[in-house]
């Protein structure tokens, strides 16, 4: 492949990201969530079992004061809990809320909405072949943003 074949590939896997982010944060206000996408990131990593600040902060790639103030953010919203750890006695769980959960929910119709959308474009076929494709060469892992 050449360099600038790569480079194409490379900006179209961004913009797909990047497309799929904000048709799935567009999605969640619609369903009436407030919220920014980081949310969903943080969502990812508090469900099922919830996380500390500093387990968060490693799965976002950000500061523990940077997650500590999501965790402000989605407390102060209605999103989140801190809880008593069950093992740690120093350390705060952060869990999901009723709301938050909901918000989960909404996210995951908003996704499945745009899926759909590809689908249209690419076929079911197709559009499981690149889910196919993008597991082997990305394994599930952190979901970081792009910040």
């Amino acid at each position: 492949m050449q360099n600038s074949e790569a480079l194409a590939l490379t900006a179209a896997l961004l913009a797909a990201a990047g497309d799929l982010t904000q048709r799935i944060n567009d999605g969640v206000q619609a369903r009436g969530f407030e919220g920014r996408p980081a949310y969903g990131f943080a969502f990812a990593r508090l469900a099922p079992d919830g996380a500390t600040v500093t387990e968060l902060a490693a799965h976002l790639g950000v500061t523990k004061q940077a997650a500590s103030q999501l965790v402000d953010e989605l407390v102060r919203k209605g999103y989140a809990e801190r809880r008593a750890h069950p093992v740690d006695a120093r350390a705060r769980l952060v869990v999901l809320t009723e709301r938050g959960w909901k918000c989960t929910r909404a996210a995951e119709e908003a996704a499945a909405d745009a899926v759909r959308a590809w689908v249209e474009v690419l076929g079911e076929g197709e559009v499981r072949v690149l889910c196919d494709r993008l597991a082997r060469i990305a394994p599930y892992g952190p979901l970081r943003p792009t910040w």
